[in-house]
């Protein structure tokens, strides 16, 4: 009896080896995503503009077409965003093709997917799944990704995605999401974005800006080096030596500074924030200017969820915009934009630098170049007969001096 048990742990065990040694692999299948480019924000601004579940009148399922060039688009900058390795997607009647690289960091191999799904009645099903060299049958890898689903941490996540899609379905070169959005659906989604914890941090920043506020005039100038440092004094204290609160703690203490700089409030993003008392205006500026504070601080916001390149990218896309019959290009916003973006990136990155950097007192020369002399209100005619596009040598070379101005203050030595 001993030795059949033996054997039977010891062909487990090996399968086991063999299994994983077919399923890991060496080498990745799929080359790291392309970075997002301003012509994909102003694509994605179009298609949240025109899929807002708010702005929809009549008949509350809906139906959005999302284009295989945008799926793999937010697929990869997933992959970016969470370092985990790429994916691809390929759409045909009826079907879809996925590949996926999913770096394990522990061994340093790639798991390679490459699977098919095929359009249900409601959620589409694995046709066929190989894992590395390592082929499953398609029954068992529906069954893991029920049971997956089953057990994601925040359940009510999952339920909310099986309350509101009814239909996913595939076509050529596009996926079409029916969903039916329902009279609590917006209060859900707000639920899920800001759990009670990030309720009750961002009411601290909310009181503590309050505070900061009240000694000031109605609307008066107040620079936003004045600003940083008694929030990010509050992170510090709340986060108490936390690496990861330190993160969230910056997060919330930038998000309330940006929020306000624009001329709003925690109201617009979580409902909850509406009875809260409201802070006293002020127009936050930065070397004299209150348009600077809120490229700075959108930027900062925007490396913090998204990573530096899509920060870039979006104001990048807001200069090409206003060149365009805005206020025109201005290569001072976008220094205004990088050095916000290296703000965010380094709250999130390196908390605790940052928050030992603001107890010392910084200045705006610290942290903001100066940027007095590069060319502004460029129309799109002036920016094309000076630097072409975006691609342009001469383009590059003044976003280059821009890094390089950036790179000299103290903030980011």
């Amino acid at each position: 009896m001993k030795r059949i048990l033996l054997g039977s742990v010891l062909g487990l065990l090996l399968a086991t080896v063999l299994a994983l040694a077919l399923a890991l692999q060496g080498q990745a299948l799929l080359p790291p995503a392309a970075e997002v480019q301003s012509g994909d924000v102003a694509r994605a601004k179009e298609f949240l503009k025109r899929n807002d579940p708010r702005r929809v009148a009549g008949n509350p399922q809906r139906l959005v077409t999302i284009s295989e060039a945008d799926l793999n688009l937010l697929l990869g900058q997933a992959a970016l965003y969470s370092h985990a390795g790429a994916a691809q997607l390929r759409l045909h009647p009826g079907l879809a093709d996925l590949r996926l690289s999913l770096l394990v960091p522990k061994l340093g191999l790639w798991l390679n997917v490459q699977a098919r799904l095929r359009e249900t009645g409601r959620l589409p099903e694995f046709e066929h799944v190989k894992v590395g060299r390592l082929p499953l049958p398609a029954w068992l890898a529906n069954w893991v990704l029920r049971a997956a689903l089953l057990r994601l941490p925040a359940e009510q996540d999952v339920q909310f995605a099986k309350d509101l899609i009814r239909h996913i379905g595939f076509g050529e070169q596009y996926a079409q999401v029916k969903y039916q959005w329902q009279a609590d659906s917006m209060a859900r989604v707000m639920a899920l974005v800001w759990p009670a914890p990030e309720q009750q941090r961002a009411l601290a920043y909310h009181q503590a800006l309050a505070q900061v506020a009240a000694a000031y005039p109605v609307y008066a100038q107040v620079s936003l080096a004045r600003l940083l440092p008694p929030l990010f004094d509050l992170a510090r204290q709340r986060a108490k030596g936390d690496v990861t609160l330190m993160a969230a703690e910056n997060r919330a203490a930038i998000l309330t500074l940006a929020l306000h700089a624009s001329g709003k409030s925690w109201a617009i993003l979580m409902p909850a924030a509406r009875t809260w008392e409201p802070v006293r205006p002020l127009v936050v500026t930065l070397a004299g200017r209150d348009d600077f504070p809120q490229h700075f601080l959108i930027s900062a916001v925007l490396a913090i969820e998204g990573g530096g390149p899509l920060s870039d990218a979006i104001g990048v896309y807001k200069e090409v915009a206003d060149s365009r019959g805005g206020s025109g290009f201005s290569f001072n916003d976008i220094a205004a934009d990088r050095a916000g973006t290296r703000f965010g990136l380094l709250a999130k990155n390196s908390p605790a630098k940052l928050q030992v950097a603001m107890s010392t007192g910084l200045q705006e020369r610290d942290f903001m170049p100066d940027v007095a002399d590069l060319p502004e209100f460029l129309s799109a005619a002036q920016f094309a007969q000076r630097y072409g596009t975006v691609e342009s040598g001469g383009y590059k070379a003044q976003m280059a001096e821009i890094e390089a101005r950036l790179d000299g203050l103290k903030l980011w030595r």
